[in-house]
C-alpha cells in the first residue's frame, strides 16, 4: 500500500468513526426530525440549497478568479453539510439533534438535488456539467447514512454499550483524521499558495461570512440551532464537492487545492462566529445551574 493510498484510507476511516461516533449517542427520531418539521426544513434548504448557490455563482460571474476557485466555491454551494460538522457544531452550543437532523436531510435531499444543480448551474454559464444521482447516492451512503445507520442501531441495541465506546470511537476519529489530513495540506501547500492573490482570500471569506450570516438569520427561534444551520450554510462537503469537479473538469488541477484553501479559510473566519456562540450558549446555561 502507497502512502497516497493509505492517506485515503485514513481519511475515509476517520469520517466513518466520527459519523458512527456521534450516532452512537443519537436516536432514529432525532436523525428523522427535520422531516416532521416542514417549516424548519424549508428554512434550511433556502440557507443552503438557493441562497449559496445564487451567491456563489455570483462571485464566479464578477470577480476575476482563477478558474479553479470559481469550480471549487460552486461545487461546494451545491454540496451538502459534511459529515464531521455536528461535532463541532454542538460544541459550539448547537442542538445535537438538530445537528443530526439537518445533517440526514440535507444527504438525502443531495441525492436528487446536487444533479439538478450542478446541470443548471451549468446552463447558465453556458457551460455543460453533470453528476450522477449514482455518484452522490453512493457518496452520501458511504459517509452519511451507513456510519448513521450503524451508530444508531447499537444505541438501540445496546445503549450502555453505545455510551462507553462513544468517546473513544470519537477521539480514534479526531486523531486519525489529524494524522490523514496533514499530509495532504503539506502535500499541496504549494498549490495552495499559487492560488493566494487577485481576491481568492476574500472572495473565500465573503462565501463563509455570508452562509453563516444567512443560517443564523434563516435558523428559527431557538438559539441553538441558529447556530447549527449557520456552520451548515458555510461548510460543505469536499468530497462532493470534488466528485463534481473531477467529472465536468478533470483538466482543472487546482481544484483540490481550492478547496483546501476554502477548508482553512473555512476554520479561520469562523473562529469569531464560534466565540460568540460559546458565549451565547454559556450565558443561557448559567440561569439554569443557579
Amino acid at each position: 500500500m502507497d502512502l497516497a493510498t493509505f492517506i485515503s484510507l485514513g481519511l475515509k476511516t476517520s469520517i466513518f468513526l466520527t459519523v458512527f461516533g456521534l450516532a452512537l449517542q443519537t436516536t432514529l427520531e432525532a436523525a428523522l426530525c427535520l422531516f416532521r418539521r416542514p417549516s424548519g426544513l424549508a428554512r434550511s434548504l433556502l440557507s443552503m440549497d438557493v441562497i449559496m448557490p445564487l451567491f456563489a455563482a455570483g462571485l464566479a460571474a464578477v470577480f476575476n478568479l482563477h478558474p479553479a476557485v470559481k469550480i471549487a466555491l460552486i461545487t461546494l454551494a451545491v454540496s451538502p453539510v459534511p459529515p464531521v460538522l455536528p461535532k463541532k457544531q454542538v460544541k459550539a452550543g448547537g442542538r445535537g439533534s438538530y445537528a443530526i437532523g439537518l445533517l440526514v436531510a440535507a444527504a438525502v435531499v443531495a441525492i436528487v438535488f446536487t444533479p439538478l444543480a450542478v446541470d443548471l448551474l451549468g446552463k447558465a454559464f453556458d457551460r455543460p456539467a453533470q453528476i450522477s444521482v449514482a455518484t452522490i447516492a453512493q457518496l452520501v451512503l458511504t459517509t452519511v447514512l451507513l456510519p448513521l445507520a450503524a451508530g444508531i442501531a447499537v444505541h438501540h441495541l445496546a445503549p450502555a454499550l453505545a455510551d462507553r465506546i462513544a468517546r473513544p470511537i470519537s477521539l480514534v476519529a479526531a486523531v486519525l483524521l489529524s494524522a490523514s489530513a496533514l499530509p495532504v495540506v503539506f502535500t499541496a501547500w504549494p498549490a495552495i499558495m499559487s492560488l493566494i492573490g487577485n481576491g481568492t482570500v476574500l472572495a473565500i471569506a465573503a462565501f463563509v461570512v455570508v452562509g453563516l450570516a444567512a443560517g443564523h438569520l434563516l435558523g428559527g427561534p431557538v438559539p441553538e440551532d441558529r447556530t447549527v444551520l449557520a456552520f451548515s450554510t458555510a461548510s460543505r462537503h469536499p468530497g462532493i464537492a470534488l466528485a463534481i469537479a473531477s467529472a465536468n473538469f478533470p483538466g482543472q488541477k487546482l481544484v483540490p487545492a481550492a478547496v483546501l484553501l476554502y477548508l482553512i479559510v473555512n476554520a479561520v473566519v469562523s473562529i469569531p462566529y464560534v466565540k460568540w456562540r460559546k458565549q451565547g450558549h454559556s450565558r443561557i446555561e448559567a440561569p439554569a445551574h443557579t
